[in-house]
């Protein structure tokens, strides 16, 4: 398995996550930090790798 970063930043009308090290468009939106990083491990779990585990993003562990 394969460790990933997720980084989740704040815009002014939503967060953004991606993994860094992912090739291709991996990108998560939503309304929260939560929304975002879960929309960015269901993209995941449709990457052609299919073996991923996600690490940590601001200190909080998600895996997908």
């Amino acid at each position: 398995m394969k460790s990933i970063k997720i980084v989740v930043e704040k815009h002014p009308d939503c967060y953004i996550a991606y993994p860094l090290g992912v090739k291709g468009a991996v990108v998560g939106e939503g309304d929260t930090y939560e929304a975002a990083v879960a929309d960015v491990r269901s993209a995941l779990r449709c990457y052609p790798a299919g073996d991923v585990w996600v690490g940590r993003a601001r200190g909080r562990s998600v895996h997908p």
